[in-house]
């Protein structure tokens, strides 16, 4: 079979679609959960601010950087290789959207911060804990779609974690 039979093989090009799909998903996660995690430390060395501001930076920057990553898709990569389209913009929106998804939690522990007593210093902290965690959650899941070991999945978390644990050096760093 040539090469150009290959893509027209609707089995392929939905494989390749569907690998596609589920690379998106997780890498999104995993950067999205890493700006959130980046946006609350940036925040914390500043001076006091309300939570709000917090919430809506958080949310802000994700739709900004998904947008940022949509417009790369769709006038990058994706203009060389087919026509834009309605079909092909929605699936790039789609693709993208984790990156929106991962600052939601930061954002809610935030706007909850209140509830559980905590003062400014451990919303922020709390909502560093969360995007970690999320960072982390991501990388075991998209380990675990792949099909990889368990001792994969441990390594791609054990890593995402260290990265984790860097920006929380830097938030200590920065803010002492």
């Amino acid at each position: 079979m040539s090469t150009g039979q290959a893509r027209c093989d609707p089995a392929t090009t939905g494989s390749r679609q569907a690998e596609h799909r589920a690379h998106a998903d997780y890498t999104g996660g995993v950067y999205g959960s890493m700006l959130a995690a980046s946006v609350v430390v940036g925040a914390g060395a500043v001076e006091s601010f309300p939570r709000l501001r917090l919430v809506l930076l958080l949310l802000c920057t994700g739709l900004a950087f998904w947008l940022g990553h949509v417009h790369a898709q769709l006038f990058g990569a994706r203009m060389a290789q087919r026509s834009l389209d309605r079909k092909a913009v929605l699936e790039v929106c789609q693709d993208e959207w984790p990156i929106v998804k991962a600052a939601v939690p930061p954002a809610a522990a935030v706007a909850v911060s209140p509830l559980l007593g905590l003062e400014l210093q451990g919303a922020l902290w709390l909502a560093l804990s969360v995007a970690v965690a999320g960072q982390v959650g991501w990388s075991a899941a998209a380990a675990r779609s792949a099909g990889a070991s368990w001792r994969l999945v441990t390594v791609t978390a054990s890593v995402n974690l260290l990265l984790g644990l860097l920006i929380i050096v830097l938030k200590i760093f920065l803010t002492h």
